[in-house]
């Protein structure tokens, strides 16, 4: 089975973690809620975009495709 990240499932949940809003984040990013919902459905998403968030929320994303770099290789 593959467990490749689902880059805006993991976005949303860490949101939803944080006890902030999906309209917060959208104006952090100057996004509409309508335009954020469709990054939580997406599976990839630019790399800027993904740093913008990143930073935004101060969690490591990036990290998260590490992690699996580093599973695929153990298997």
């Amino acid at each position: 089975m593959d467990n490749k990240p689902h880059i805006g499932h993991l976005i949303k949940s860490e949101l939803k973690h944080q006890g902030r809003s999906i309209t917060w984040l959208s104006a952090q990013i100057g996004y509409s809620r309508e335009h954020m919902y469709k990054i939580f459905r997406n599976e990839y998403i630019y790399t800027d975009l993904l740093l913008k968030i990143s930073q935004i929320l101060q969690h490591d994303f990036f990290k998260e495709y590490s992690n699996y770099l580093d599973n695929q290789k153990e298997m």
